[in-house]
């Protein structure tokens, strides 16, 4: 590779991580001004004290800024470990447009800025956070580790996701063989992550509902973050005049006026959101509105609802 690519692909880099980073500070900004300010938002460096426990580790400091006591947190503390599972079939690569970025994105741009500042909360937590890319087959699975080396290696892997595939490259989606698939190779008693639009190419939804429910017999913490384009994809608000619809995972075309199909579509949508809602449900896994529209705040602080539950 030559140097003046391989320093392009470090400036992309740079430049991921240092929105993730941007993003997540943003939000802790916004946190400490509205009703959920309670939470914790020191991360790693601390924990609320409880009653009877040695004060030798308090931080003065910040009870002097927060009236509230927490103690010191050190890296041999044990915390999550966490997996980000992203989908990367075509058909998150919707809506199809030039040059997708962190104001005005596609699915899957959405779901590598959220994977990547979630990626930072982890790191700024202690947590070992991993992540795996599906779409027709698993096509990548990480370890977890806690290190800045292996955050660094997991900022370049979300960036190649950002230009893997193109309007030509047709990757259809198996959700419930890859999730099946992974849910034996994470570790046990893990946080995992879900950012998926969940379109499987099956005739029969229960497969994709079990594969869900694997998730849970092997003892793992859910969220499902469903990204959708919602404005188009769920409430179908397209003019009325002719379009080309086109399916981006077979290439399939349909000439029609949106009125015509309109109803029909969102019946047969709601439908099948309805019961991946209720499925989640049924297993204890939360499900997650991510519309690529309506900002990170929707992802980030369900997170951190769960994970406050988990300690």
């Amino acid at each position: 590779m030559s140097p003046s690519i391989e320093q392009g692909r470090l400036e992309q880099f740079s430049s991921l991580e240092f929105l993730a980073r941007q993003v997540v500070e943003g939000f802790i900004t916004g946190l400490h001004k509205s009703p959920f300010h309670g939470f914790s938002v020191e991360f790693a460096e601390h924990r609320l004290y409880n009653s009877g426990e040695s004060i030798r580790n308090l931080d003065w400091k910040l009870y002097g800024r927060t009236d509230r006591l927490y103690v010191k947190r050190y890296e041999e503390e044990t915390n999550l470990r966490c997996q980000i599972l992203i989908d990367n079939s075509s058909s998150m690569h919707y809506p199809v447009m030039t040059r997708p970025d962190i104001d005005h994105p596609d699915k899957i741009t959405f779901a590598v800025y959220v994977a990547a500042a979630l990626i930072h909360l982890f790191h700024k937590q202690r947590d070992a956070s991993g992540i795996s890319t599906f779409s027709d087959r698993v096509e990548l699975h990480t370890q977890n580790k806690s290190s800045s080396l292996h955050h660094k290696h997991l900022y370049r892997e979300l960036e190649r996701l950002l230009v893997s595939v193109t309007p030509e490259t047709r990757k259809m989606t198996a959700a419930a063989s890859s999730i099946h698939e992974l849910a034996e190779r994470i570790h046990k008693r893990s946080l995992v992550i879900i950012l998926s639009d969940m379109f499987e190419n099956t005739a029969n939804p229960d497969d994709l509902f079990s594969a869900l429910q694997h998730l849970k017999h092997n003892k793992h913490e859910v969220i499902l973050f469903h990204v959708s384009d919602k404005s188009k994809e769920f409430d179908f608000e397209f003019e009325n005049r002719p379009y080309k619809f086109i399916d981006l995972e077979t290439g399939a075309q349909l000439r029609v006026f949106p009125s015509k199909l309109k109803t029909q579509y969102i019946e047969a949508v709601t439908r099948f959101k309805k019961e991946l809602i209720l499925r989640c449900g049924q297993y204890h896994i939360d499900f997650v509105e991510a519309d690529i529209h309506a900002g990170f705040e929707q992802v980030l602080l369900p997170y951190l609802v769960k994970r406050s539950k988990l300690f």
